[in-house]
């Protein structure tokens, strides 16, 4: 039987998230940008399905950008549109379109009127953040003004986190979301072994809703939080309310909300 939840009839849009840089997987930088992305990205209805972190080797990330774009709605990257040598992801991002590459007049114009107001030389290192895959088109970077680039369903940004943040903000309203993904959260002070089979019980009625069992410890406090997604509402209620109802018949109460 179908129900009128909120998102039903809205079509599922979906995305990859791609992190491109060696300092990632070395551990020396720790990325905020995942987290930010996913979270703008679900209040437009668009879901991160995916994500993953690459080095800067062009045949991955041409590897990388051909697959994931085919797949997903969308693909973000961030890292790698800098000045300096290792910053080869303009190219790589051609190359997987099979696109040339080369400096783009406004590009070029923004970044020169940029250094003439700010006393800086207009480089040729700082040049090549002008350069643009050939068809690609500009997203603004008001803090830095030197451009990400949007080919195809590819968005292309940079990787310091305050930079990203601005460039996310110009690109959203590009971006056609569908349903978004709701949750709830329910705990209680109980373990998780405890309600594993009657949690696996439930989701096997619920199987349009995404059931997650995190436990947490404190000291001598443990339980456990089961968190809920589902883009039905009404899905989620039914859900939740089993959920409240197990807790229940296992002589505990459960709150809202997740513990941590």
């Amino acid at each position: 039987m179908s129900g009128s939840g909120e998102g039903q009839g809205k079509k599922t849009v979906t995305a990859c998230v791609l992190l491109i840089g060696d300092e990632i997987l070395s551990g020396r930088t720790k990325d905020s940008n995942l987290s930010h992305i996913a979270h703008q990205l679900n209040q437009i209805g668009i879901q991160v399905r995916e994500a993953r972190v690459i080095p800067d080797i062009e045949a991955e990330i041409v590897a990388t950008v051909n697959e994931v774009r085919a797949k997903y709605d969308y693909v973000l990257t961030t890292g790698g549109i800098g000045p300096t040598h290792d910053d080869i992801t303009a190219d790589a991002v051609a190359k997987a379109f099979g696109v040339s590459i080369g400096p783009d007049p406004d590009a070029m114009a923004l970044l020169q009127a940029h250094y003439a107001e700010t006393g800086g030389d207009f480089t040729p290192a700082r040049q090549r953040m002008a350069r643009l895959p050939q068809g690609a088109s500009m997203i603004a970077n008001p803090l830095s003004k030197a451009p990400g680039f949007q080919i195809g369903n590819v968005f292309v940004m940079a990787g310091v986190p305050m930079v990203m943040h601005v460039m996310l903000d110009s690109l959203l309203s590009r971006l056609e979301g569908g349903a978004s993904m709701l949750s709830r959260s329910l705990t209680a002070s109980i373990g998780e072994g405890t309600i594993a089979e009657k949690l696996g019980e439930i989701q096997s009625r619920h199987a349009d809703v995404s059931i997650g069992s995190y436990p947490y410890y404190r000291g001598r406090e443990f339980g456990t939080s089961i968190v809920m997604r589902s883009v039905d509402s009404s899905a989620l209620e039914r859900a939740a309310t089993d959920v409240a109802q197990m807790f229940a018949q296992l002589g505990v109460s459960a709150v809202e909300g997740e513990k941590t």
